[in-house]
């Protein structure tokens, strides 16, 4: 299932700088026979969230935006990665890779960033530069 959510248009036709007015919200079946009792925005809202907290990129009105897709892509995945490997999730007790079985250790921000040089470095040599 996945929800529609249909928004007032501003009347007078400026920039708002507050949400929207939800007028209607539809719940619509997209593939298989999900249990509707189980259906929720919930996992999807929190993890946006997060995000956007943890990357003001993604916060609406700032200018900490990237003007190159190719740093927007590498931002996320910098989030992403630290989120995932670095500090320990308090209802889980470890990280969410361990949790995972990914990893057996929490990783530092060092453990990062050799991850990161490393990788450009095996870029360079494919490159020939």
């Amino acid at each position: 299932m996945w929800v529609v959510k249909v928004y007032a248009a501003a009347s007078d036709g400026e920039k708002r700088y507050s949400p929207a007015v939800s007028i209607a919200c539809e719940k619509r079946e997209m593939v298989g026979y999900p249990a509707p009792e189980h259906v929720s925005t919930s996992y999807i809202e929190r993890a946006n969230l997060t995000m956007r907290m943890g990357m003001r990129r993604f916060t609406r009105l700032t200018n900490a935006f990237s003007k190159k897709i190719e740093n927007h892509t590498a931002a996320v995945a910098l989030h992403m990665m630290h989120y995932n490997f670095v500090p320990i999730h308090q209802t889980q007790r470890v990280t969410p890779a361990m949790a995972a079985g990914v990893t057996d250790r929490v990783w530092e921000v060092s453990d990062v960033v050799a991850l990161l040089e490393a990788s450009e470095r095996g870029w360079k040599e494919r490159h020939k530069l």
